[in-house]
């Protein structure tokens, strides 16, 4: 159950959302049934086991939703899900309800034990890492200096990602490679591109 607070934010945004009450109440009574932690994240009603999302209720203009957070992997043999946003969303996938619809007290739940089931058995979508694009400056300062380069591929990913982000973001070379001649001795000494600021 959610504290007093989560649960006021909870009852306002159901009292918002009027039109959907005859399928997000009782949606929140089946969840309520289960071991899932009731919170508000994205100003929804979502519900978390051991600290990771599982679902979460949302009423828009013509429809309310149930948005599985890793609902790919939902077998789905009644074929309720959707995925609305394509392309974008991988692992996501949302059970609509529609003015008229009865709302499937027993299959909703089923649905909900599965997700449950799959995320305890560690079903998730990993974000896809991107490849580090490295600006033109930053290449030609690593293929000139063997020491620039040992260097920063002795950084972390995510601060090499910072250093190429931060020169390659600037839109004049002159810019560029002002940024470049003051990241040098950081990234020689290993530090990220932040790092002055952390101790501070």
């Amino acid at each position: 159950m959610a504290n007093v607070e989560t649960e006021k934010k909870i009852n306002a945004y159901l009292k918002k959302h009027e039109q959907w009450r005859e399928f997000l109440v009782p949606a929140r009574d089946v969840l309520h049934s289960t071991e899932l932690e009731e919170t508000l994240k994205w100003s929804v009603p979502t519900y978390t086991l051991d600290g990771k999302n599982i679902l979460s209720l949302a009423g828009f203009k013509n429809h309310c939703a149930i948005w599985f957070h890793n609902g790919v992997f939902l077998k789905d043999k009644d074929k309720k899900l959707m995925n609305a946003q394509e392309g974008t969303t991988k692992g996501q996938r949302q059970w609509r309800f529609v003015v008229g619809d009865k709302f499937p007290k027993r299959l909703v739940k089923s649905y909900v034990l599965e997700a449950m089931d799959n995320a305890r058995s560690g079903k998730t979508i990993k974000p896809e890492k991107k490849a580090l694009t490295i600006p033109d400056e930053l290449q030609t300062a690593l293929d000139k200096s063997k020491k620039l380069q040992i260097a920063f591929a002795a950084l972390t990913p995510g601060k090499q990602k910072e250093y190429a982000d931060h020169i390659g973001s600037a839109k004049q070379e002159k810019t560029r490679l002002s940024r470049l001649d003051k990241a040098t001795p950081q990234i020689l000494q290993g530090l990220g591109l932040y790092d002055k600021y952390k101790n501070c």
